[in-house]
Parts: structure tokens; C-alpha cells; sequence
């Protein structure tokens, strides 16, 4: 018998001192994300590819380290962009798997708004969690130190 699902949704709201486009485009532009969603990138076997579009794609895989509780485990994720306006919004639909087994599915949405002259960025996950995830409390410390770095990054 499998275990239950979990489910759990989080908010996060991040005010960062850069306009809204720019913001924003650090989710639109390959590059610039890589440096923050995907800084163990490139090390051998990993990999970052996005095609950002309504109904495009994005990959990420990664090797953990010798320090994490996995050495050697392949980490991966596949979202689906289901939305994008441009300045205003972008929502996704991901999962994410440990070598080849699905842990979690989520609906993933960031919201960008004018904050004086900088940004407030809304990210809200709504996830399921399944055999082996990593929990919500991990999920929503992970997507802390992302949205950290993407400060640090832009």
C-alpha cells in the first residue's frame, strides 16, 4: 500500500530594489535563470534548458554532492509553463523525480508587481507530495534560498 499525499500550499513575497522587467526577465532569459535556479550547473551530468513560452518547457537535472543525505543521486525536474504575461505573471506546472521516480507535482505562480521603485515578487506553490518527497517544509526553505539568490543574481 502506497502512502498518503500530501498536500500543502505556501506563499512567499520577496521585495527586491530593481524594476518589475527586470525581475521578470531574469525568469524569461535561459541564461540569467541558470545562474540562479540551477548554480550547480554545469557540473558533469547536469543540465538547465528552458523554452520560455505558454506550453514550453524547462529541464533541470543535477548530480547531488558527496555532502548532501543522496551522494551521486540524479535530482531532476520538468515544469510546463501554463501562463505568461509579461511584467504581471507566470505559472507552471512541475514535478520533480530522484533518479527517474517522481516525489512531487506542483502548480507553481509568480506574480511581479511595482513596489515604489522596486519589485514585490509573489511566488505561491501549491504541492503534492509523494513517497520519498522531500516535504514542504524542505520545498518551501528551497524556494527561500532560490528566490535569495535570484536577489543576489539580477
Amino acid at each position: 500500500m502506497t502512502s498518503p499525499i500530501v498536500h500543502h500550499t505556501f506563499v512567499i513575497e520577496k521585495t527586491y530594489p530593481h524594476a518589475v522587467a527586470k525581475v521578470f526577465a531574469a525568469f524569461a532569459d535561459p541564461a540569467t535563470k541558470a545562474r540562479w535556479f540551477a548554480p550547480g550547473h554545469p557540473q558533469p551530468g547536469a543540465m538547465f534548458e528552458s523554452d520560455f513560452r505558454i506550453g514550453g518547457q524547462e529541464h533541470l537535472r543535477s548530480i547531488m554532492g558527496d555532502n548532501t543525505p543522496f551522494p551521486g543521486a540524479v535530482l531532476s525536474s520538468q515544469a510546463l509553463y501554463l501562463d505568461i504575461v509579461a511584467d504581471r505573471r507566470i505559472v507552471m506546472g512541475s514535478n520533480m523525480m530522484m533518479n527517474g521516480t517522481p516525489f512531487s507535482g506542483s502548480l507553481v505562480s509568480f506574480e511581479f508587481e511595482a513596489a515604489g521603485d522596486g519589485t514585490r515578487l509573489t511566488c505561491t506553490h501549491q504541492g503534492a507530495f509523494f513517497e520519498n518527497a522531500d516535504g514542504p517544509q524542505m520545498r518551501q526553505d528551497g524556494w527561500r534560498h532560490l528566490l535569495d539568490r535570484l536577489g543576489e543574481t539580477i
